[in-house]
């Protein structure tokens, strides 16, 4: 991949679209990791305003440190960056307080993992409303189109996906071009939505690595039957996720009512 040219390109691209959309600048979620820190690095190259949030909820010193290293290190190469932080930890608790906590206790902490991604969505939309920005998205292809690793009207609650078509390998390439720190470059990849150290690995049962072989597996139409051993076993979890998520990777279901049944 040529690194220079899809920087220029992606960068160009935020900037056609925000002029043409009429709007201001950019808000983003940034959150120590590497998806957050390349695409809040492509939106502040475009020269636009770009407002850096940090929103943590009962988040991990490690990435509090790094979110914090990489937007002191954005305001530093460019003017037109600026940040808050909201933590909306007391925000989170206070749901969790009028919500029944009964049940499943899996089932109820990926809802409530869930619940903090679409509060941090509403936080992000509420300071692109007062301002007039965008809110930039930071899935990568792999999680966006691959996994559906990401939480639907949460950090799927976006208006313009820059790096989407981008697979996490790609990311990295990117990010190591334009100089995000290196401690972001070097952290397990982790959504940070439990509150302990599990990371993406973890969670997915494969790696980003594994994770891409399986998806150009998927779409040359291979199947299971090609492989053996763990390639076998990556090649289960990629379509198990691919196929429990594709919820989110399409268009929302319409019901249609045709002119005959509305007379």
């Amino acid at each position: 991949m040529n690194v220079e040219k899809v920087t220029s390109h992606i960068v160009e691209w935020l900037k056609n679209y925000a002029i043409s959309a009429r709007v201001n600048g950019f808000v983003i979620g940034v959150s120590g990791g590497i998806d957050s820190a390349l695409t809040s690095t492509l939106c502040a190259k475009t020269g636009l305003p770009l407002l850096c949030l940090e929103m943590p909820i009962h988040q991990a010193e490690s990435q509090v440190n790094r979110a914090n290293e990489h937007i002191s290190q954005l305001k530093k190469r460019f003017n037109n960056v600026s940040s808050q932080m909201i933590d909306l930890t007391s925000t989170f608790e206070e749901f969790k307080s009028t919500v029944p906590s009964k049940g499943d206790s899996k089932k109820v902490d990926l809802s409530l993992a869930n619940t903090r991604a679409r509060i941090r969505m509403t936080t992000l939309y509420y300071f692109a409303g007062i301002n007039g920005f965008l809110v930039a998205g930071t899935g990568n292809k792999v999680e966006d189109f691959g996994v559906g690793f990401y939480t639907k009207y949460g950090d799927g609650g976006v208006d313009l996906s820059p790096i989407a078509d981008l697979l996490k390998s790609e990311v990295y390439a990117l990010a190591k071009h334009i100089g995000v720190p290196n401690s972001i470059q070097n952290a397990q990849p982790t959504d940070g939505l439990f509150g302990d150290s599990r990371t993406d690995e973890d969670q997915l049962g494969a790696s980003y690595d594994e994770l891409e072989w399986a998806m150009q597996q998927y779409d040359n139409e291979k199947s299971i039957d090609h492989f053996n051993g763990r390639e076998k076993e990556v090649f289960k979890i990629y379509t198990r996720l691919h196929c429990a998520n594709t919820h989110k990777m399409i268009a929302i279901p319409v019901c249609k009512i045709s002119e005959s049944l509305k007379t």
